[in-house]
């Protein structure tokens, strides 16, 4: 493929299913709406990992997390296992980033020219209390993600536009230098919580038309046992005084997205009005999808389709236009995709991931096994989740399996794990995971790893106190 120019955009948090070009009968994002129909929508795309870090590290490098070693949000990716940035840049091809980019520091050898405005982990650290899972620690105050919901501008609204107005301003450079084709990484926070948003933007979901979530009020007992855990030390839907709140959060977390469309919209008019819309392809993604209020659960850290699944758009020259792809796919899959945009030849044979190009050219592939997994804050222990064709499985180290079909129940709200007629696919299903890894060995590695963190910053106590005590903050701003 002909090398061409390429953004690669990423969000945090962007459950797919909430797209115009999804179906999604509420949602107004008519700048991603309009990429799908340039290129092709990937509706079977998974997270590496539903939370910040592990994940970002593996849409870096195409590596699993148990390959990576970034198990959790205070172990992060540092440039040591080389990822795509690093080839193009040594393809000699100008590589910059702007935005949020969550990596270890700008310091490290990340493989970009130059990063503008760039928002890492916080001091190079991280959440290292996220490394305490055994037993889980007594949070004093309890831990809450979503302090904020409604009409208002967070500091992350202001981030977010402040790095929509750069990367235009980095594109009108651009566009008369002669340059070869180049990349431009471009990060925004949206919509990770707080769940405040510009009022233009939550006046578009009133609340007389919003329902409550899905099964907002599913009993506890309903959900696995590791689930549960997870669920009850987090226990974020508590915080909420009554439905009518509950109904602001998840009308504010769509307002958000249509905030991050309009962000991204107003990059994407520029590369038009400057005319290099015909030189530039486009990879659109996030780094874990969102779970607001599903089952009574916020946020992501899980295997439910709202948190494993993210967007993944690809458009411009060389794309099948107008097209969704059902095959699955997933983070490892950008780092072959970039080098593929790219011209670049030389491939990591150490990644499992295939370019998006190649898979949205080829007869489509429902049985393409994709992987995913959590070791990071609130799991008592590793879990792991296969996606194979109608089935989806979820191994959880020391409890019992998930398994679902997501043809006949897309929701997940049947488990079949226990089901005798689906015996013979679940031991074939575990038999497909230990064929990739051995989850009781990863599990002790991420455990192990973590053990060595909380030590080094003098024990689980001191730890508590060691980096961001929750989300992180902007660079430049106070704790969100």
């Amino acid at each position: 493929m002909d090398a061409k120019n390429l953004i690669v955009f990423m969000s945090d948090g962007h459950d797919p299913r909430y797209l115009g070009s999804a179906g999604h009968p509420l949602m107004h994002t008519p700048a991603l709406d309009r990429l799908a129909e340039r290129g092709t929508r990937f509706s079977n795309a998974y997270t590496a990992c539903p939370i910040c870090v592990p994940a970002r590290a593996s849409f870096a490098t195409g590596r699993h997390v148990h390959e990576t070693g970034c198990w959790d949000n205070a172990h992060a990716y540092d440039g040591d296992i080389p990822g795509w940035a690093q080839l193009v840049q040594r393809a000699g091809h100008p590589i910059e980033a702007i935005g949020k980019m969550h990596f270890r520091r700008a310091e490290d050898p990340l493989g970009f020219d130059r990063q503008h405005e760039p928002m890492h982990i916080h001091d190079g650290v991280g959440m290292v209390w996220g490394a305490l899972r055994d037993p889980f620690p007594t949070l004093d105050p309890p831990f809450r993600l979503i302090k904020q919901v409604g009409a208002g501008v967070s500091n992350y609204n202001l981030y977010d536009r402040r790095i929509a107005n750069h990367a235009s301003e980095w594109l009108k450079a651009r566009a008369d230098s002669g340059d070869d084709p180049w990349v431009l990484y471009v990060g925004f926070v949206a919509p990770h919580p707080p769940f405040l948003v510009p009022r233009e933007y939550l006046d578009r979901y009133p609340l007389d038309h919003m329902p409550l979530p899905k099964a907002h009020d599913m009993p506890a007992e309903r959900l696995h046992p590791w689930v549960r855990a997870q669920g009850e030390f987090i226990a974020q839907d508590g915080f909420f005084r009554d439905d009518e709140e509950r109904r602001l959060a998840y009308a504010s977390y769509l307002a958000l997205l249509s905030f991050t469309d309009a962000q991204i919209g107003f990059v994407l008019d520029t590369l038009e009005e400057l005319g290099l819309d015909a030189e530039t392809r486009i990879l659109y993604t996030s780094d874990h999808g969102d779970s607001p209020g599903a089952r009574a659960l916020w946020g992501k850290f899980n295997f439910f389709e709202e948190s494993a699944k993210v967007p993944m758009i690809l458009a411009g020259p060389g794309t099948e236009q107008g097209t969704v792809c059902e095959t699955p796919v997933s983070h490892l899959d950008v780092h072959p995709t970039v080098l593929d945009a790219m011209g670049i030849a030389d491939r990591d044979e150490g990644s499992d991931g295939h370019s998006l190009f190649e898979i949205a050219a080829a007869p489509e592939d429902p049985e393409r096994i994709v992987l995913g997994q959590y070791h990071a804050f609130a799991s008592p222990t590793g879990g792991f989740m296969l996606r194979r064709g109608r089935y989806k499985y979820n191994y959880y180290v020391g409890h019992g399996p998930e398994l679902y079909d997501l043809e006949s129940d897309p929701e997940e709200m049947t488990d079949l794990a226990g089901d005798p007629g689906h015996a013979s696919t679940l031991a074939e299903m575990e038999a497909l995971l230990r064929e990739r890894l051995d989850p009781e060995a990863v599990d002790a590695q991420a455990k192990a790893a973590q053990a060595a963190l909380i030590a080094h910053h003098g024990g689980p106590e001191k730890a508590l106190g060691v980096g961001s005590p929750g989300t992180t903050p902007v660079p430049g701003y106070g704790q969100e």
